[in-house]
């Protein structure tokens, strides 16, 4: 049995400079722990696959398309394949996400 803890987990370097750390990855989905901090954001990118956010911990805006709305922990987010997202941590607390890439992207996320 393998059991990866988000703390020990590797900060992966990304080009949104944001605490990003790959959890689990196959050829069949991919799953990466968001941390942002207090007024950190995510910039605005198009995914080629689809992608659902999990909020662990804390408050955020959570942008998709043309849809901006408050998401806050154990809310669950679709964010379909090639639609723009972001996310905005507006808050004063840390904001955790899971994210999970179903299938492994294959081709590189287009940053907007």
């Amino acid at each position: 049995m393998k059991v990866i803890r988000w703390e020990e987990a590797q900060v992966k370097e990304n080009p949104y400079g944001v605490d990003a750390r790959l959890l689990y990855e196959t050829e069949h989905a991919q799953v990466v722990h968001l941390f942002l901090k207090p007024g950190e954001k995510l910039k605005r990118h198009v995914t080629p696959v689809d992608v659902f956010f999990y909020v662990l911990e804390g408050e955020g805006v959570v942008e998709i398309g043309d849809e901006k709305r408050k998401a806050k922990k154990d809310d669950l987010i679709d964010s379909p394949a090639n639609i723009p997202h972001c996310w905005y941590n507006e808050s004063n607390a840390p904001l955790r996400i899971l994210v999970v890439k179903v299938p492994r992207p294959t081709k590189p996320t287009n940053i907007l």
